[in-house]
């Protein structure tokens, strides 16, 4: 296993990268989030997990041992992106080897909608012993974001077909977003207003049905404030990718960039939150290695372990 990490390499791999200033961060953040409520809040450690998207090129080269890293890391639970070529099975002995479960998994809705084909990827859920199952992106066509409410109206549709069943098997199906949701829509809409896919996709899906997997990160890039989000949509925002933005709006290990998620995370309760998940989408391309990714869920648990709000 050339590319895994041991604990010692893991660690200062992270300190290596900075991870000193990142696990400082939570102190100034409990500071600043007391905001004069008294006693402090904290993301439960068993609610914090990680987007395995986020280790993808890792987990090509060493699945077993990069699960038992995560593991050693604090993780309990990770939510997955495909099965990184094994069965549902095979994946599924791999996570309890490691200890971890996959309470969330990301599994795009067919399209056009098929019920047989959607069902069979509900029992492949069940077999790997998801909880949630989320569509993981809609908002772009062929020319870029799609800007029709006629094309957002008839995926709505399809999401609460998905969401019925998932329902009926016993699973929480949600949508996360990107930033092109939040693109007006120019098309099929009444002149003077203004109306977003994402307001067509939470307006016209049955909040019973479908609940919400909001990306921090990409709801920042589509101009939309996560709290703003929050009071709109109370209770049906179960999970969030806690993904930091840098400067130049590219990503960055949760913690390093400028999201304050003290901020947004001392709306948990009223959001309806059960899931934190640490993502970084180029966590292990080039340039960074693919051993990297496993720094960035080191320092994104971390973080989420010692922040205060």
């Amino acid at each position: 296993m050339p590319q895994s990490l041991s604990r010692r390499g893991l660690l200062g791999a992270a300190a290596a990268a900075g991870a000193a200033g990142a696990l400082a961060t939570p102190a100034a953040a409990a500071t600043a989030g007391s905001g004069g409520h008294g006693r402090l809040s904290r993301v439960p450690r068993d609610q914090i997990s990680v987007q395995l998207y986020t280790l993808r090129n890792q987990l090509a080269i060493d699945l077993e041992g990069s699960l038992a890293e995560l593991a050693e890391i604090g993780y309990t639970r990770i939510e997955h992106a495909g099965f990184v070529g094994r069965t549902a099975a095979q994946f599924r002995a791999a996570l309890d080897n490691a200890g971890l479960r996959a309470t969330s998994g990301h599994v795009g809705i067919p399209q056009p909608f098929n019920a047989d084909t959607w069902k069979r990827a509900l029992e492949d859920a069940a077999i790997v012993g998801n909880k949630f199952i989320v569509h993981p992106f809609f908002g772009q066509g062929p020319t870029g974001p799609i800007r029709d409410a006629a094309v957002y109206r008839a995926f709505a549709a399809d999401l609460n077909k998905a969401g019925a069943l998932a329902r009926q098997a016993g699973l929480s199906f949600g949508y996360h977003n990107h930033h092109a949701e939040f693109f007006p829509q120019t098309q099929n809409v009444r002149p003077g207003t203004r109306v977003t896919g994402f307001d067509i996709l939470t307006g016209e899906t049955d909040p019973r049905l479908v609940h919400l997997e909001v990306d921090l990160f990409w709801a920042y890039r589509g101009a939309s404030d996560p709290v703003d989000l929050i009071k709109k949509h109370r209770g049906r925002i179960r999970q969030v990718h806690v993904k930091d933005l840098d400067a130049n709006a590219s990503f960055a290990d949760p913690g390093d960039g400028l999201i304050d998620f003290g901020r947004i995370f001392e709306h948990s309760r009223e959001a309806g939150l059960v899931e934190y998940i640490v993502e970084r989408d180029d966590a292990g391309s080039p340039p960074r290695t693919p051993a990297d990714a496993l720094v960035t869920a080191q320092r994104g648990y971390a973080y989420l372990k010692g922040l205060r709000f």
